[in-house]
């Protein structure tokens, strides 16, 4: 029988079956295929961004500029983002996202068609995406379990996981064939096309509205006050928090990856794409793990905290590429199976109502705090060490982690 769109599921007991659990539903699975697109076409975009400003300057810190335009509206408007979604019609607010999100990345490729690669109007649309994105990422997570239901939570993140790593190996690779034969402008036109697989899905979907959403009554604002002091009253999701913007750092390749690649271990745009590559096929393995264990718990997530801190400090000082690629797919198996593990008990454990709010904080957390966090980096790998900017990282997830361990006991 067809799974419809927030039907609770059991949970299984075999892995195979746990990790497919998501795709029973009907509404997932179509959700699930227009996802691979756009995020294929979004890495792609990044990857071409990050390439393209570090040439033009020739600074990594420029890199920080970039991220602080990409993700900075996250940081200063995601509470607020978090209390939209709790209260909107998913499925219609992420219609709206998403057509912006195309508009925006044909945006960039008919001007730097026309213009060709100017510092000044990449960072301004990077902004502009910033702001759409703010409201898109919480949206997208939640609709998710409005899709499969709490049961099916942990399959389906990891499903988007492997959606994402599926990108991770195809936007870069995509990204470096039109970098070297058509030029930025064909790789914006590619993420702007990306978008239209997710509207058609939209198009097709009717989940049914969620029982936790409140009804009326307060302000913006006040959803957002009441967010925050959720997320502090909480220890589990206080602890994760701070992990969450430690990982942000792992997942910053756009920051760490330039400056290895081209100081320490002297390779041009291929060596790049190399290694997002490696990680992205590392990625891989490491969602199909999460997406197939059972519901996670705290001590489960503290363990690949470690696994993956552990993972970035010995890539950092791979002494070749070949030893820095291998590297990086471990850090992909670690860092996405301990994300999406920590993902999916965040949401678990959050009151059903404030779970867009808690949802919009972790993306905050993650990449809000990246212009702060992100300077610090590239700071490091220009004046001190690429090899030493890249460890930081690690250093900073091993550091939180141990800060979060009694939050992070089995008991709670």
């Amino acid at each position: 029988m067809t799974t419809t769109a927030a039907e609770p599921l059991s949970a299984p007991s075999r892995p195979l079956a746990r990790m497919g659990q998501a795709l029973r539903g009907r509404d997932f699975r179509i959700w699930f295929a227009g996802q691979l697109m756009s995020a294929s076409g979004a890495l792609a975009q990044g990857v071409v961004l990050s390439w393209i400003v570090y040439r033009l300057t020739g600074d990594a810190v420029w890199l920080t500029v970039l991220t602080a335009c990409t993700w900075g509206p996250t940081l200063l408007l995601g509470p607020w983002a978090g209390a939209v979604v709790d209260r909107s019609d998913r499925r219609r607010l992420l219609m709206v996202t998403q057509t912006l999100m195309l508009l925006l990345g044909l945006a960039l490729a008919v001007t730097t068609a026309l213009f060709g690669p100017r510092l000044w109007l990449l960072l301004a649309l990077a902004t502009c995406t910033g702001l759409v994105a703010t409201v898109d990422a919480p949206a997208r997570q939640v609709f998710v379990v409005d899709l499969v239901g709490p049961g099916a939570v942990a399959s389906a993140v990891g499903l988007w996981e492997v959606a994402l790593n599926a990108s991770r190996v195809i936007g870069p690779g995509v990204a470096g064939a039109l970098l070297n034969f058509g030029g930025p402008s064909w790789a914006f036109a590619f993420n702007a096309l990306g978008y239209l697989a997710p509207l058609i899905a939209l198009g097709r979907l009717h989940p049914p509205a969620p029982v936790e959403r409140t009804a009326g009554g307060r302000p913006p604002k006040t959803g957002a006050r009441d967010g925050l002091a959720y997320a502090w009253r909480s220890p589990l999701v206080r602890g994760l928090l701070p992990m969450s913007a430690a990982s942000g750092l792992v997942f910053a390749m756009n920051l760490t990856v330039p400056p290895l690649v081209d100081r320490s271990l002297h390779l041009g745009p291929g060596g790049y794409g190399l290694l997002m590559a490696a990680f992205g096929l590392g990625g891989l393995p490491g969602a199909l793990l999460a997406a197939s264990a059972p519901e996670p718990t705290p001590r489960r997530v503290r363990r690949l905290a470690v696994v993956t801190s552990v993972a970035v400090l010995a890539t950092a000082l791979a002494p070749n590429a070949v030893l820095a690629v291998v590297g990086m797919a471990a850090v992909g198996v670690a860092s996405i199976w301990f994300i999406a593990t920590a993902n999916t008990l965040a949401q678990l454990r959050s009151a059903p109502e404030m779970r867009g709010r808690v949802m919009s904080l972790w993306g905050s957390a993650m990449t809000g705090t990246l212009p702060f966090t992100g300077l610090a980096v590239t700071f490091v790998a220009q004046h001190v060490g690429a090899r030493t900017g890249f460890s930081l990282a690690g250093a900073a997830l091993l550091l939180t982690t141990l800060a979060a361990w009694r939050a992070l006991r089995p008991a709670v």
